[in-house]
């Protein structure tokens, strides 16, 4: 019973052998240069013959753009004993990383003792670094003028009453005035008493003589 069962699942993987054997061995997603951020996606395919198994690491990426060749500076996402076949190979958490340029390798071992690197370049991790804002443009409304709009109507200014002085209240007679009517009338009886006295002391002086 487990000879069949071997069997059986040798038939499998052959048959999913020859199914994808013009699939080539690659890295679908991410591309070389993409922004990344958070968890981040990993697809791919590693369906190669003779594969023993698979392991996905990343590395800081050189002033030069590549990864150093010294296998201490790969740190390991991954590992897989069964090929996978076009599909979503694993999730990278890209949080717990520094915001830098990295590359991603996919590395095939074979039965050999052989393997099979596949690179991903240039990957731009940028979780510090805030999305671009779209700056939408709106359209403002220009306001709308129409012949037919009515004339605000002309106020008469407010009447104001007119202001009415009194009249002069003539003052009373002062009794102290001296009028033309009383001057002449002193100045006559003046005039007579002076006649009056003139006359009485020329009869005096008359009498005087004849005595």
């Amino acid at each position: 019973m487990l000879d069949l069962t071997v069997a059986m699942l040798k038939l499998f993987f052959a048959f999913m052998l020859f199914l994808t054997q013009d699939l080539p061995a690659s890295i679908t997603s991410p591309k070389t240069g993409e922004e990344l951020r958070g968890q981040v996606q990993i697809a791919g395919n590693m369906t190669v013959p003779n594969f023993s198994s698979a392991e996905l690491s990343f590395a800081y990426a050189t002033p030069e753009g590549g990864a150093s060749n010294s296998a201490d500076t790969w740190f390991v996402i991954q590992t897989f004993p069964q090929p996978a076949v076009d599909s979503a190979l694993t999730v990278w958490d890209t949080t717990a990383l520094t915001d830098g340029d990295y590359n991603l390798r996919l590395r095939i071992f074979l039965i050999d003792g052989t393997f099979q690197d596949l690179i991903v370049s240039d990957l731009k991790i940028r979780n510090d670094v805030p999305l671009p804002t779209e700056v939408v443009l709106t359209e403002t409304p220009l306001p709308q003028f129409s012949l037919a709009t009515s004339m605000p109507a002309l106020t008469k200014p407010p009447v104001t009453a007119a202001v009415v002085y009194p009249s002069p209240t003539p003052l009373p007679i002062n009794p102290a005035s001296v009028t033309t009517s009383s001057i002449y009338f002193t100045f006559g009886r003046g005039a007579l008493i002076v006649l009056v006295l003139f006359i009485f002391f020329s009869l005096i002086l008359r009498l005087r003589k004849n005595t």
